[in-house]
């Protein structure tokens, strides 16, 4: 029984509504609604409920004839944000178990972050009523929108899939290639994750999580495809200034310039998610051959003569091809901008920790569940995680700040060694693993050497002693782990 029929007939007329000028922009002509569920019949009406449940019937229909493909198209940015509410109460109060409504929450969710009211309005965080555990405003405010829906409860399971997202969103922002996106199973993992997530994915802290991750996302995934695309006209654009016509094969075809002249980046960002996806994968196949080939040079007079003394010599005077050797990962050189990355990492890494330790059971709060596994903490630990005193000047403040950074730097090397194990089978994905594990094992060796400096400086009080002690043993478990990673990087 619906607790306010007037207030559900509004919103479902809303709904409709929106669905009518969606349907009608895709047929080309008008969608007309049932005369009795027509607007001014709707606002005059002497029996709501029926009239009601007459409505519910007719948008389950609009509804089963509108994709997600299509209502990601009928978003856009001049859409009243009203009307988007409308659509995401919709979705949340008349949920099914399909995955396309899941689909339509995500990309509505989607639309309103992206679009807030006032601009700036989501950057800002808050805290909840207890004080401990971060809101931010774009939660709060799905809060409101959904205050007068059934919001499931989250599971332990379900917290444990939303920490996945901000790694993957790491990862993806620190590729620079588009096929080195495509290959690192990213796409594939996050579509899994969602659909895990069942009907959990219309709590507003889900939704919170998902729709930030989805607009960055997005803006890396569009900025690399652009930028392969753009490579790829380049690439046929000086092929044909040579006269040349066939750019390379992909799956058994040839790809020709004019095939390549035909791409329409915008159109393909439009196509429906299944079919795009094989499309934007044949992309990234193309772009990653055409790498593989010498670059295109113009003819020049040098060049020309070498080309008719090698016909003029026939197929003997050719060199033979040497076999390509796989070549030995050579670590990048450790720069202010790698250093600076990975510093904002840990300090995410540290509160991340410091949220966690301060909220949990203090039964289990030593054991800290990270995404491949559990990071276990000592009693030592465990306290400067919670001191209140970290920002005093003292020795006690010096250790603790010390034990935070070296957990932290321990945690990241973990996650690093573990993410390099699961992509031997890409390349370019196990290269940005293996950069930022050089990275970390410069900053673990530094760290070392400062908690030797502090504790020449602390001296030999006994307090300072007792401070240290921990530290020392925090510090012994990070270079286990320094030295696991250096000869993991040195067999590659």
């Amino acid at each position: 029984m619906v607790e306010d029929p007037k207030w559900e007939l509004a919103l479902l007329a809303t709904v409709q509504s929106f669905y009518q000028r969606l349907l009608s922009d895709q047929l080309g002509g008008e969608m007309p609604a049932p005369a009795e569920l027509a607007p001014d019949a709707i606002s005059h009406t002497d029996d709501v409920r029926a009239t009601l449940d007459r409505m519910q019937l007719w948008i389950q229909l609009l509804d089963m004839a509108i994709t997600p493909t299509m209502l990601r198209l009928g978003v856009q940015s001049d859409l009243d944000p009203e009307v988007a509410e409308a659509l995401l109460r919709y979705f949340a109060r008349h949920r099914d178990d399909s995955g396309a409504n899941r689909d339509k929450t995500d990309l509505v969710a989607t639309f309103l972050f992206r679009h807030p009211r006032v601009a700036g309005q989501w950057e800002q965080r808050g805290y909840g009523l207890d004080g401990s555990i971060p809101l931010s405003p774009f939660e709060i405010a799905l809060l409101e929108i959904l205050s007068e829906s059934d919001v499931p409860v989250l599971s332990e399971a379900d917290v444990q899939l939303l920490r996945e997202f901000g790694p993957l969103l790491d990862q993806a922002n620190r590729f620079q290639d588009f096929s080195a996106l495509m290959d690192s199973g990213i796409i594939p993992r996050v579509r899994q994750l969602k659909a895990s997530l069942g009907e959990s994915i219309y709590h507003p802290g889900v939704l919170a999580t998902l729709a930030p991750y989805n607009v960055a996302f997005g803006d890396r995934f569009h900025s690399l495809f652009n930028a392969a695309a753009k490579a790829i006209k380049d690439y046929a654009q000086r092929l044909e200034e040579l006269g040349g016509s066939i750019l390379s094969t992909v799956d058994g075809v040839e790809v020709t310039v004019e095939h390549v002249a035909a791409l329409n980046q915008e159109a393909l960002l439009k196509v429906d998610y299944s079919a795009a996806l094989e499309k934007f994968r044949r992309v990234a196949r193309l772009k990653k051959e055409l790498e593989r080939r010498p670059p295109i040079r113009r003819n020049s007079p040098d060049s020309t003569h070498s080309a008719h003394a090698v016909s003029a010599g026939g197929a003997a005077a050719a060199p033979a091809l040497a076999p390509v050797a796989v070549p030995k990962y050579v670590p990048a050189a450790i720069t202010p901008q790698a250093l600076s990355v990975e510093e904002a990492k840990l300090r995410r890494v540290e509160e991340s920790i410091r949220v966690f330790v301060r909220v949990a059971d203090p039964k289990f709060r030593q054991i800290v569940p990270m995404r491949y596994f559990n990071l276990m903490l000592s009693p030592a630990e465990i306290e400067a995680y919670t001191a209140d005193y970290l920002e005093q000047a003292g020795p006690r403040a010096d250790a603790a700040r010390m034990l935070l950074r070296v957990v932290a730097v321990t945690a990241r090397i973990t996650t690093e060694m573990e993410e390099l194990k699961r992509s031997q089978n890409s390349p370019s994905v196990w290269k940005l693993h293996a950069d930022s594990l050089v990275v970390l094992v410069d900053m673990a060796k530094r760290l070392a050497e400062a908690v030797d400096r502090l504790a020449l400086t602390i001296g030999q009080q006994a307090e300072a002693q007792a401070n240290s002690k921990p530290l020392r043993g925090s510090l012994e478990k990070l270079r286990e782990r320094t030295g696991e990673a250096a000869r993991l990087i040195a067999e590659a």
